[in-house]
Parts: C-alpha cells; structure tokens; sequence
C-alpha cells in the first residue's frame, strides 16, 4: 500500500498529432490520448496504476500544442529524466515537452486561468493532401471585415449556449472571452481565441459562424440577438476538428 503523503506530484505540458485519436478522454475499445499516457506511466511504474488529470478534453481529431497534465508518482527521478522516461514510452504522436514537480495544490484543470485556442483555415482553391489533417480547407471567399467585426461581439463575458454543443452536460454557460485574432498568412487564415474557459464544441462552433459571417451568409450585426437566444439551433456549423488546436495553458500558480 501507497502512502498519499509519499506521493509527488508532477506537471507536464505535452504536445500530440490528434488525428489518429479518439479524443483525449478514455473510452471503451478506441485509442486515445490519455490511454497512452496512463500506459506509458504504467510501463515505467512496472504495472502500477497511475491516473493522469488534463487540464480539458479534446475530441476526435483535435491536435494540441500545450496541452498540460498532472499526475502523481512515488518514484523519486531527477526531473529532466522524467520527460526522456515518458517520451522513450510514448508513441510517435505524443510528445512531453517540459516536466516539473510541483506543489499537491497543482491541479492540471480546476487551477486554469486562461486557454488559448488556434483554429487553421486553409483558404487555398486547390486541397493540400499534406495538411488535410491539420487544417480546415475552405476554398470560398470571405469578407475579413464582417469576421472581423462580427468577432468583437464574443469579447467579454458571455452566457455562450448558442455556441456550445446541444450534448454538453455543463450547467453554467457563462465565458469570459478575453481576446479573438483573425491572422491571415497567405492562404492560411488563423482564428486565436484566449478565455478563461470554453464548452464542449465552442471554439469550433465560433468558427464555423464567423465563416458563415464572411460568406455572407450571416451578418455581423447578428451576433448580439444569437448570444441572447440561446439556442444552438440559430447559430453556424461547427467546424471540423482537424484545424482545432489546444495553444496554450495559463494557471495562476
């Protein structure tokens, strides 16, 4: 038997390649991000169980640059060991970039400040075989000054039901959204969302509405009535999860 008061605790910030993952949760039968995680810990723990927290989830598809975990751990390695111990047991896919121990009052999820999301749109005509994976082709015109403007109105705090799948199980919709940035870099258009948190399907329903705004097919001075509707039903299409990327994650400790 493990004594709790022996165990450290240690912080990891990780980057994967979504697209061959059923999400980051783990389910039944289907190959995800944190199963590996908990395998790779389990193979240096000889057989020991050892339970990974993220700071959010992520779907089927969706990649992530700074994603972080926590997880506790008896064994007493010098820290820089711990990324090359988790990395010689993770597949090519996933990627721990930074390890530290840290206080037992670090929590990978209830301690976040804010999240940075980048969604990646590319605006070529002709399909990129080599990027189909990690970006959204949308060959169509857009007006960036509707996106633009139609933007504004998510910053600040807002009750975001209408831009949230109709599955979420949360409660309390209400987001403070700090900062959106439309980046366009030749034919890769780049959505930046930074916020003290999102729902279940959020970024990508975001997106999916602000390029219905740039086709036209939704106007900018509509964004007002969509928040204060709230219903799902009114608002854009969500976007794939190939272009979502988990960017950052910022805590207060």
């Amino acid at each position: 038997m493990i004594d709790m008061n022996d165990l450290q605790r240690i912080k990891c910030t990780i980057s994967y390649d979504g697209t061959s993952f059923n999400g980051y949760q783990v389910q039944p039968d289907k190959r995800t991000v944190q199963q590996e995680l908990e395998h790779a810990l389990s193979r240096i723990h000889k057989g020991q169980a050892i339970k990974v927290v993220a700071s959010g989830r992520t779907d089927t598809g969706v990649h992530a640059r700074g994603q972080v975990i926590h997880f506790d751990t008896p064994l007493s390695i010098p820290v820089h060991k711990w990324t090359l111990a988790l990395n010689a047991n993770l597949p090519d896919d996933i990627v721990v970039n930074e390890t530290e121990y840290v206080s037992n009052y670090f929590h990978a999820r209830f301690g976040t400040k804010k999240k940075e999301y980048r969604y990646f749109v590319n605006l070529s005509k002709k399909r990129d075989v080599f990027n189909r994976n990690y970006m959204y082709h949308f060959p169509r015109s857009l007006n960036m000054s509707d996106i633009e403007e139609a933007a504004k109105d998510f910053i600040g705090t807002h009750d975001f039901t209408s831009f949230c799948s109709a599955r979420s199980e949360v409660e309390d919709k209400v987001r403070t959204i700090y900062k959106i940035e439309c980046i366009q870099e030749d034919d890769v258009l780049i959505f930046r969302f930074v916020g003290n948190g999102f729902l279940y399907n959020m970024v990508r329903i975001l997106v999916g509405t602000l390029l219905q705004v740039g086709e036209g097919k939704i106007s900018p001075s509509q964004m007002l009535e969509l928040l204060n509707e709230r219903n799902r039903e009114h608002t854009g299409v969500t976007a794939p999860g190939n272009g979502l990327y988990l960017w950052e994650v910022s805590y207060n400790n």
